[in-house]
């Protein structure tokens, strides 16, 4: 290390001296003193101890890379020398890293020693030790576990299509399927004066009763078809007035309205029949209407397999429709199931009849839905309406009365 006397101090301001004996001599050395004389003692703030640099020369000395170690290290010097003893270990490497980056030297880090694991009773002492108004931070708990997949989905989806199958799963609390084994075959929008008849031969000829759901504006035209259908030993089922898609959404006394003339017309052309059902067209039940049909002793019929007989999409044959409805029959119908089909102004639902029934009739038990309540009569109103805006019915064609519906 270069000690202070070497140090060049050429560029050192040095204050003026006071008088001429006070004066350096020219040669003999930087850092010569004058001795006074004997007896004397030197004047206060005039002279320095051999060896010693005012304090403007240790700031300049900071210019070069070795004066800013040395003033580095004088400081730190100092201030471990001021700090308390029980301070200083904690400081030491501190100072040792503030030298090392005044001097340019890079070391790897010392490695500590993982602290031991907290004990009961370390926790207990932190806990006592801090603060009541300051909260010690909460220890991060592991994030749980992504649960697998549960084994009883299955279970659960087996019991969702179970609940599904409960006769009254249907919009609304309808009835969606038998409430038993038996296999359900229904007709809507009829009676229909060329296809419902035909219809009843098929069946007559495979001993199968079904259920025949008419709207009472047909009902008017052709009563003598409502006739054939309750003499065959079918079920009649109330359809509303004129086919109502939106019947849900009326007021309750104008669904009790459309019902009750619905049920006239049926009771006009056969007063001893017996109308057990009630189904919403299009199957758009809402609680109000199921509530009204049932203060008027119908339970609501909906469905469990809907092969969309009804439906005709522009580039499907014929012969390709019906090969469709007889395939949606039998992949869709098990034990228990409301079938839905029609009889109105669709030809190819007959046909494809005729190849359904002989397979139903050997794989499934054919009837008619249980009801809720059973058996119910109808009371008839007090004065059986008679339509004034319908013509009679052997000058109706009924294609062009009453349009098929959008899906039942």
């Amino acid at each position: 290390m270069t000690s202070l006397a070497d140090t060049p101090l050429a560029d050192t301001p040095l204050p003026a001296p006071r008088s001429a004996r006070h004066s350096r001599p020219a040669r003999g050395g930087r850092h010569a003193a004058v001795r006074p004389p004997a007896g004397r003692p030197p004047a206060t703030g005039t002279h320095r101890a051999p060896g010693t640099l005012p304090i403007e020369s240790w700031l300049l000395m900071g210019k070069t890379r070795q004066g800013a170690l040395l003033a580095s290290l004088v400081a730190i010097g100092i201030v471990l020398l001021a700090m308390p003893a029980e301070q200083r270990r904690d400081g030491f490497d501190a100072v040792n890293a503030a030298a090392q980056a005044v001097a340019g030297v890079q070391t790897e880090a010392p490695r500590r020693a993982a602290p031991p694991p907290a004990s009961k009773d370390d926790e207990d002492d932190e806990a006592a030790a801090t603060p009541a108004g300051d909260k010690a931070p909460e220890k991060a708990e592991p994030a749980p576990a992504k649960p697998a997949a549960s084994p009883s989905a299955p279970a659960a989806e087996a019991t969702e299509a179970a609940r599904k199958d409960q006769p009254g799963a249907g919009p609304g609390k309808s009835l969606r399927t038998t409430g038993s084994e038996v296999v359900a075959l229904t007709f809507d929008d009829g009676p229909d004066p060329v296809q419902t008849p035909k219809i009843l031969d098929l069946l007559e000829e495979y001993q199968v009763k079904a259920t025949f759901c008419l709207v009472g504006a047909q009902v008017v035209r052709h009563p003598d078809i409502v006739r054939q259908i309750v003499a065959a030993g079918h079920t009649l089922c109330n359809h509303t007035w004129d086919h109502s898609l939106t019947i849900g959404k009326d007021e309750p006394a104008e669904i009790k309205a459309d019902l009750d003339r619905t049920n006239a017309a049926i009771l006009t052309a056969v007063p001893t029949a017996k109308i057990p059902f009630f189904r919403a067209p299009g199957g758009n039940f809402t609680e109000r209407l199921v509530g009204v049909a049932g203060g008027s002793g119908m339970t609501s019929l909906y469905w469990q397999v809907d092969p969309r007989d009804w439906e005709h999409p522009e580039k499907e044959t014929e012969p390709q429709h019906i090969a469709r409805v007889i395939k949606d029959v039998r992949d869709q119908v098990r034990p228990g199931s409301i079938v839905l089909s029609h009889d109105f102004n669709q030809p190819a639902t007959i046909v494809a009849y005729e190849k359904l029934l002989p397979w139903l009739t050997e794989n499934f038990t054919l009837g008619i839905p249980a009801e809720e309540p059973a058996d119910r009569p109808v009371t008839p109103p007090a004065a059986e309406p008679t339509p004034t805006d319908t013509p009679a019915p052997d000058a109706v064609d009924p294609a062009a009365t009453v349009k098929p519906p959008a899906d039942s």
